[in-house]
């Protein structure tokens, strides 16, 4: 098992090392190296969305029915031929083709990996291994963004075609290290699914009323978050605090570092905490950040003091993304039944989808009006509202989906699925 888990993330990393080639040069490409103009650079960015959101309600079933490492190799397929198809595109067509091949590709990738990542963990180790995949995924892109620097010039496109051929190729070595080999079998189940899960499976998952509230929540935290970062707050930042572009990028630094370096440093106490505990710590820390951001903005004629609170700013948001990452995909799984997990998996994944192409909209329409002390308010409030929603959820959840049974020797009934004895559950 630890070997499987072990190529699994290997696979994870090196994809994400080559999407850290491309992804922060992709505006600059479209718009002005490729010339096609800066309305199509942006249409690519909601091609990605609106592709995802045309796979994402198939995938679950398929993963179910077929297992993850099949429809893991196909994503990784679509995903690297977009990629090569945006080395050579030099047309709006091609472009726009080869964004959705790259947004289902990727789309498909997602739910795929983390229905492996929970075949090849247990119960006590698969906060740690969710967390493992999220810090490789930023290191790789961190590293990546760092090589695709070096090598990227606006005056010569073959550069760019070069970018997008290493993600390609990426893009195939994680199909081939992360969905060949000897895989654990799937959790069994210790009980037969409900009735006309196999049948009724998006209304099954519709009457989980604690699926439906992380459902909820989830979407609030990214729409809070991770839609806030590439439009709303980077506005904010330029035009209210007045930072410059080389400092917004060391800002973002500062985030990927956050993560880097507290991932492993806050995961112990994590696995020892419900849950719904950790999620409302995440909103208070994220309350908090907006207002640092806010106050960042009213700093006039201190411009160290403003760059060292939205520098601070996106810090705090990187903690609490190192809080969330051993939290929600474990909490989706201990949620899911065996037969079902791809289907939450990729539920959990089109709501991520949704929120982040609703986020960069509402986030660029207050920018664009200049209503940004109603958005930073907003923001902050929707902070406040993570932290009620996840308190609200803990009385949903049972004490093994909390995580507030206490670690004991579990009994194994499956893969990833094991049985702690009742005598261990809190009454």
């Amino acid at each position: 098992m630890r070997g499987a888990l072990r190529r699994v993330q290997l696979g994870n990393a090196l994809g994400a090392f080559g999407n850290g080639f491309t992804v922060p040069f992709l505006f600059v490409y479209v718009a002005q190296v490729r010339g096609i103009g800066a309305g199509v650079a942006g249409a690519v960015f909601s091609a990605f969305a609106v592709s995802a959101l045309g796979v994402l309600p198939f995938v679950g079933r398929v993963i179910d029915r077929r297992g993850p490492r099949p429809v893991l190799i196909c994503g990784s397929v679509a995903a690297a031929l977009g990629a090569a198809a945006f080395g050579v595109a030099t047309t709006v067509w091609l472009v726009m083709a080869a964004a959705v091949l790259i947004g289902a590709g990727m789309a498909v990738i997602q739910p795929a990996l983390a229905t492996l990542i929970v075949w090849c963990s247990t119960s006590t180790t698969r906060s740690r291994a969710f967390a493992t995949q999220f810090f490789l995924n930023n290191l790789g892109m961190g590293v990546g963004g760092l090589l695709g620097g070096l090598i990227v010039d606006t005056s010569r496109p073959v550069t760019f075609t070069v970018l997008f051929g290493i993600d390609a190729a990426m893009f195939l070595v994680l199909g081939a290290v992360a969905g060949t080999g000897r895989l654990p079998r799937g959790p069994r189940l210790a009980a037969p699914p409900p009735t006309g899960a196999d049948d009724g499976g998006w209304r099954t998952l519709l009457r989980d009323r604690a699926m439906v509230r992380v459902a909820v929540l989830g979407a609030v935290l990214f729409f809070t978050c991770y839609g806030q970062f590439e439009s709303g707050l980077a506005a904010f930042a330029t035009e209210v605090t007045r930072i410059s572009p080389a400092t917004l990028g060391l800002a973002l630094a500062a985030n990927t570092a956050v993560i880097v370096l507290a991932q492993f440093l806050v995961l112990r106490p994590v696995e020892r905490a419900r849950r719904s505990r950790v999620i409302a710590v995440v909103g208070v820390i994220w309350a908090v950040a907006w207002l640092v951001a806010g106050a960042s903005g009213l700093a006039h004629g201190h411009h160290a003091v403003a760059t060292t609170a939205l520098i601070g700013t996106y810090a705090l948001f990187g903690l609490g993304e190192a809080l969330l990452s051993p939290t929600m995909g474990p909490l989706v799984a201990e949620l899911a039944p065996a037969s079902m997990l791809g289907r939450y998996n990729a539920a959990f994944s089109l709501v991520k989808q949704v929120a982040l192409a609703v986020g960069p909209a509402v986030g660029g329409i207050l920018a664009g009006a200049g209503l940004f002390g109603p958005y930073i308010v907003g923001l902050a409030g929707c902070s406040v509202l993570i932290t009620v929603l996840a308190l609200r959820l803990g009385h949903r959840l049972t004490p093994r989906q909390d995580n507030a049974v206490p670690a004991r020797q579990p009994v194994a009934t499956g893969l990833g699925h094991e049985q702690v004895p009742s005598a261990t559950v809190p009454a």
